[in-house]
């Protein structure tokens, strides 16, 4: 991978945008904005509008820090923008990215490289809301968002389905996937390149691993590496490695996990889906993962500036 030098690489780091991610996608901005200050860059904070190939088409950076998040900056979009106006640009491509957002489509990818993945289906969100279409308990959550975002469990035993989705529907759009939902515990692993770094188990400070979980201070607590047995810690770092690349992800990743180890029955793991922009705020795994590998917040934004592209 050839190295850019610092000092003469003009860095415009895309960070807010108008997902119902904004907030998490400022918050990350931020942080990979101070670190990359740090290692020498010459750096831009642009928060997208409309009007962003206009913007950066005004501003020619040598390289865009891709630090949005949800749809239009995940979804291959902003990629396709990115590749048009010939900006090498961090993390996955157009094609990728689309995949990965797409959460059946990539269960379907995950299913063909052998990574186990949940039984689901997909149904309009009118008969979700009006009728239980697998027994409870279930997962309902929107087909095309990350972050957990809209993730709701519908429990064992209850009586009516999710009625309030039809409240909700610019957030989960004409159709949901419903998932069986597996008890247990919370992993999640990140790959750099093509390497898979550690595995966290991930224990919420009060229900599941839901959108404030995972970005409040005090939301959950991270255990690294995770407390499982080494066959399964390694089994969990070939299927985050093996669905980077069946999703032909670039940069850094994140896959997440469910495995329950409940005792007297056989452990069930199953991938949940891979974040191909994943968080780097003050409370984000990818960071801490790569910190554990033995790359510092300076370094590993350095190392997605050296990998940064076109045609990814």
């Amino acid at each position: 991978m050839p190295s850019r030098i610092p000092e003469s690489t003009n860095v415009a780091v895309l960070m807010g945008g108008w997902s119902v991610e904004r907030e998490v996608s400022l918050a990350s901005g931020k942080a990979c904005t101070k670190a990359l200050e740090e290692a020498g860059f010459r750096v831009t904070q642009v928060d997208p509008r409309r009007d962003v190939a206009e913007v950066l088409a005004a501003l020619r950076p040598d390289v865009v820090f891709n630090a949005l998040h949800g749809r239009w900056g995940e979804d291959g979009t902003l990629q396709g923008i990115l590749e048009t106006l010939e900006i090498p640009y961090t993390h996955s491509g157009v094609l990728a990215s689309a995949l990965a957002m797409d959460k059946p489509r990539a269960k379907e990818i995950f299913r063909a490289a052998g990574v186990p993945v949940v039984e689901h289906k997909v149904v309009d969100i009118e008969t979700a809301a009006t009728t239980h279409v697998m027994a409870p308990p279930y997962v309902v959550k929107p087909a095309n968002e990350g972050s957990s975002v809209g993730v709701h469990i519908v429990q064992g035993g209850a009586n009516a389905p999710l009625t309030s989705l039809l409240d909700h529907r610019a957030v989960y759009g004409a159709s949901v996937m419903v998932e069986r939902f597996i008890p247990g515990r919370e992993l999640t692993c990140a790959v750099m390149g093509n390497v898979a770094l550690g595995v966290i188990e991930i224990q919420p400070a009060v229900g599941f691993y839901d959108y404030r979980a995972k970005y409040a201070p005090g939301g959950s607590a991270h255990l690294l590496p995770a407390p499982l047995p080494p066959e399964t810690y390694r089994k969990v770092q070939q299927h985050s490695l093996n669905a980077h690349i069946s999703l032909g992800c670039r940069g850094v990743s994140r896959s997440d996990f469910r495995y329950d180890d409940a005792p007297g029955k056989e452990p069930e793991l199953y991938i949940l889906e891979v974040n191909t922009q994943p968080g780097m705020t003050g409370t984000s795994l990818v960071p801490e993962l790569a910190q554990h590998a033995g790359h510092s917040m300076q370094e590993l934004v350095r190392w997605l500036i050296d990998d940064a592209s076109l045609n990814r």
